[in-house]
């Protein structure tokens, strides 16, 4: 049987194909340059909770720009309720979440590079968290792709601990604000991507509800949240948009902007076209680090960087085949 076509109105092969490529291409762009961009665009005095509350509002707004345009949102609307939203889309959110603010914390004390690199550990957490929750099997190749990248991130941790650190707080600082947070942010991406997509086969919610269900959860978790943490005082003492700049807006919509195309690729491609969007991405990520930053990459990273791209190739090329009995 054929795979199912999204809801709403079915396009052509063609044009599905030439959006799928559209999407992918901006997705590869949006992917790549987000830390580079971030690096530049956010001071390290604005508040974390700001950029990322800020950030999941815009996902919001344009997701709902994009359901109007498509001629969706009113019949969402007739049909949407919030025990369904809530089953499909709570704890995904409040994940997600959790996942962007250490991802924001790691931006600042890691290099361009070897964030995006370390950061493609999610997928062998997204593997090991489908197989534990929908029971997916790995091909053999998979498993070895997925120790490939494993191997990648370890190199990786030891020479940014390494080679930056010249002091011991400069080494600390790497590892406990930046490695560790991403790392832990993979692991997080992992376990929700497997909670979306039991979601989006039991539920079958378009991407677009999800993004604004997850954004709007996952808000309310990040406000509750300020009512304690240090975060949360620092925006009581020096205001919600304390240190930002007109520039801070660039990351953070194109943040928005990256959430909902992660959406739209995985529902019109799937996870092989994902696959090839961030191989591109880690490409994309080298070329504008050496172009505006005239960083060449690291040892370490140019040692990692043929094994990244290596074990993506092999996970997407040699997916699990279901053996046929033998009659």
């Amino acid at each position: 049987m054929p795979a199912a076509e999204p809801k709403g109105r079915v396009p052509s092969s063609s044009n599905m194909n030439a959006r799928v490529w559209f999407y992918s291409f901006l997705l590869s762009l949006q992917y790549g340059a987000q830390p580079l961009i971030s690096k530049r665009c956010i001071r390290r005095e604005v508040i974390v909770t700001s950029s990322v509350l800020t950030c999941e509002i815009a996902k919001v707004v344009f997701a709902i720009i994009f359901m109007a345009k498509e001629g969706t949102l009113k019949k969402l609307y007739k049909e949407w309720t919030l025990v369904g939203a809530l089953t499909a889309s709570g704890l995904p959110a409040a994940i997600y979440a959790l996942q962007n603010s250490l991802l924001q914390i790691s931006y600042k004390n890691l290099d361009s590079l070897t964030f995006s690199m370390l950061n493609q550990t999610k997928i062998f957490f997204t593997a090991l968290f489908t197989y534990l929750l929908l029971r997916q099997k790995q091909s053999i190749q998979q498993i070895g792709a997925l120790f490939l990248l494993i191997t990648a991130a370890v190199l990786l941790s030891i020479g940014e601990g390494s080679s930056k650190g010249s002091s011991a707080a400069n080494a600390d600082q790497i590892l406990f604000y930046g490695i560790i947070p991403v790392l832990v942010a993979s692991v997080l991406s992992g376990l929700a991507s497997s909670l979306c997509q039991w979601a989006s086969q039991v539920k079958k919610h378009s991407s677009y509800l999800m993004t604004v269900e997850m954004s709007l959860v996952g808000s309310f978790c990040l406000l509750v949240s300020t009512y304690k943490s240090p975060d949360g005082e620092a925006i009581r003492q020096n205001g919600f948009f304390h240190a930002w700049t007109p520039l801070t807006l660039i990351p953070v919509i194109s943040n928005a902007l990256g959430g909902i195309l992660v959406g739209l690729v995985t529902s019109y491609a799937g996870g092989v076209r994902k696959g090839f969007v961030i191989v591109s991405a880690l490409l994309v990520t080298a070329l504008l680090q050496f172009v505006f930053e005239g960083k060449p990459p690291s040892l370490y990273c140019l040692v990692a960087l043929p094994l990244v791209l290596t074990s993506v190739t092999i996970y997407q090329k040699y997916p699990y085949q279901v053996k046929k009995k033998k009659m």
